[in-house]
């Protein structure tokens, strides 16, 4: 399997923690050296572990932010 390499370019915001010291966290990542998208996933106090995530480009972020915009919370 080849290796996957990526750079936190900025860290936006933790969401959450769990009991392990993992985090979910909204990032802006450069994955094999593209061009950096946000990324929402869980990562290991080191960062050197994550967990399945979602990575979004800035127009589909803006979307979502609507999207949740529009919701009752």
């Amino acid at each position: 399997m080849a290796e996957i390499k990526y750079e936190i370019v900025e860290t936006v915001g933790v969401l959450s923690e769990n009991a392990k010291g993992w985090s979910k966290e909204v990032n802006l990542i450069s994955w094999n050296g593209r061009d950096a998208k946000y990324d929402i996933r869980d990562w290991a106090p080191d960062h050197e572990k994550m967990g399945k995530g979602l990575t979004l480009t800035t127009e589909e972020m803006v979307k979502l932010r609507d999207v949740l915009n529009q919701l009752n919370l």
